[in-house]
């Protein structure tokens, strides 16, 4: 039962993440905690007491890291495509742009390669390797833009005004 529910919360951070990634958002909103939905799926991952396929120990390792991999350089280059402004008012907004559908279907296609190398080999991969690649790219997009964001502001964080 546990798989169809990070089943679910896969498909539901995914939809959530892929239609908001197309809306202009304020990015520095006060108090925002901008690294707690990966933390939550790390958390929901964690818990899970196959992570780590027992009989294939290093492979299993070796692949979980090599998603986490691919879940960070999916989130760097998803962050780095990602357009940045300031309005009027100095609110620093960000919002998707068209290459981070090409982004997506890439990091899909390593996911997926992974998930393959481990069926191929042997290795049971659960939900929770999917959990923490989708964790690790959202983590990597919104820490980059977090910064990128932060250098549009003025040094002093107050918007010169007439």
């Amino acid at each position: 039962m546990s798989g169809v529910i990070d089943a679910g919360v896969i498909v539901a951070v995914v939809a959530l993440v892929v239609v908001q990634q197309f809306r202009p958002q304020k990015v520095l909103s006060a108090g925002r905690k901008w690294w707690a939905v990966p933390a939550v799926l790390v958390v929901v991952a964690a818990r899970e007491p196959g992570m780590v396929d027992a009989g294939h120990r290093a492979m299993s390792v070796g692949l979980l890291v090599a998603g986490v991999a691919a879940g960070l350089a999916t989130g760097a280059a998803w962050a780095w495509t990602t357009r940045i402004w300031t309005d009027a008012s100095g609110a620093v907004w960000a919002q998707g742009t068209k290459a981070a559908v090409a982004i997506w279907a890439g990091g899909l296609v390593l996911r997926l390669g992974l998930s393959g190398i481990g069926a191929l080999t042997g290795v049971h991969q659960g939900t929770s390797a999917t959990l923490l690649t989708l964790a690790a790219m959202l983590l990597a997009r919104t820490g980059i833009v977090v910064l990128r964001a932060r250098r549009v502001l003025p040094s002093y964080g107050v918007v010169a005004g007439g």
